[in-house]
């Protein structure tokens, strides 16, 4: 029977194969048989704001457009401070938690950096 890697992240030795992957199933972490797939996840996308100023974790920005909330008569007025954001990857690129209305994600396009 052949060795299995440990995992990168954790270090656990109980991983697994599964199809063309390696999956630690103590902190979820998956990565590709021939680590190529791991050597990509080191690089950052560099987020800009509606400005082009770079954003990074912890900064604090201000709303540059009304924004209309999702499943809510809310909505986020210009002008709003959203402080200690946090970057993650996808479409909405900033999660954030705003006074009053709550835990939600936003655009980067229609935020400003203070």
């Amino acid at each position: 029977m052949s060795e299995l890697p440990k995992c990168p992240k954790c270090s656990s030795e109980f991983t697994y194969e599964d199809g063309a992957l390696y999956i630690c199933p103590e902190c979820s972490h998956e990565w590709a048989k021939d680590g190529a797939a791991e050597e990509g996840t080191d690089k950052k996308v560099e987020v800009r704001d509606a400005v082009g100023n770079v954003l990074n974790d912890g900064d604090t920005v201000t709303v540059i457009k009304d924004l209309k909330v999702k499943g809510s008569s809310s909505v986020v007025k210009v002008g709003t401070k959203v402080k200690n954001i946090r970057l993650v990857d996808g479409d909405h690129d900033i999660d954030c938690k705003i006074d009053g209305i709550g835990a939600m994600q936003l655009k980067s396009e229609f935020v400003k950096k203070v």
